[in-house]
């Protein structure tokens, strides 16, 4: 007797404002082809004033799972039935998986960063001082992840300070790093000293790829890692920091780290890592 047939696509996706230019269906596209899944990953625009309504489809779609995307990763925490506890302790939640008919936060924005700092740029953050431009969700997740991976001093440089300090204030007393705040009000200098330097801000993203951020690109030294969560390969600030003799890693092998996991978190496989990568490479003209 012939199997019943089954026309029906697991779903998953990112929401987002704006959301347009994410590319993350590009590399989970590529992965469900490459283990033969029936699976689709889909692009949702999603204003912040209806985020709680998007939450809702992700029910009432019987979705697997979902990304967020700014300005979502914090904002969706009201609408989830458990937070895994490293996303609880970030307060950013980048990853919902459905299991049963429950929700589950987590974020994998900070382990794919760390897999891409210590795969790619051979770079172990023990012991290490620390610059992490931004205090957004991104920058929470990394600070959390490098403080729990025994980074020695953390720098959160931020222009709020209200949030800025909120995020110094957790690190010191919710994990082991010595956690300051340094207030960004003009060019920026980085400290001598700083073994890794992190722009965590959304600074160059697209449409504004040109842009990179205001500091002192003098104080950059060639004893630096400079890393940066855009994905775009070599933005400007990379470029600038590569002409100062630092080391660079741009934020793609972040973005396929952190969708490995994702991928994993959904259909329970592990994730095609080469094929993730080289999808968004072509896509980017890399290959």
């Amino acid at each position: 007797m012939a199997d019943t047939p089954n026309y029906k696509a697991e779903l998953v996706g990112v929401f987002g404002h704006p959301v347009a230019e994410n590319p993350t269906v590009v590399m989970h596209e590529a992965a469900f082809a490459e283990m033969g899944l029936n699976w689709r990953y889909l692009t949702i625009e999603v204003y912040p004033e209806d985020l709680e309504a998007a939450m809702r489809g992700v029910r009432a779609f019987n979705m697997r799972g979902i990304n967020l995307t700014i300005p979502h990763k914090v904002a969706v925490l009201p609408y989830l039935d458990e937070v895994k506890p490293a996303a609880a302790l970030m307060g950013a939640v980048n990853t919902v998986v459905r299991v049963g008919d429950r929700l589950m936060g987590e974020n994998t924005d900070g382990k794919g960063f760390m897999a891409a700092l210590t795969r790619d740029a051979k770079v172990d953050p023990a012991g290490k001082s620390v610059v992490v431009l931004g205090a957004g969700g991104a920058a929470r997740a990394i600070t959390v992840e490098l403080a729990l991976a025994g980074a020695d001093r953390l720098t959160v440089v931020n222009r709020s300070p209200g949030r800025g300090g909120e995020l110094v204030e957790l690190l010191n007393s919710k994990t082991p790093v010595k956690a300051e705040f340094a207030a960004w009000s003009g060019p920026y200098s980085v400290p001598a000293g700083t073994d890794i330097l992190i722009n965590a801000t959304s600074i160059g993203l697209f449409p504004n790829v040109h842009e990179k951020p205001e500091i002192a690109y003098n104080s950059i030294t060639p004893g630096m890692v400079v890393c940066d969560v855009i994905h775009t390969p070599m933005t400007p600030f990379l470029e600038e920091a590569g002409r100062h003799g630092a080391q660079t890693l741009d934020g793609l092998g972040m973005l396929v780290y952190q969708g490995a996991i994702g991928f994993k978190l959904w259909t329970g496989l592990d994730a095609p890592v080469k094929a993730m990568y080289d999808a968004l490479a072509r896509a980017f003209g890399l290959a």
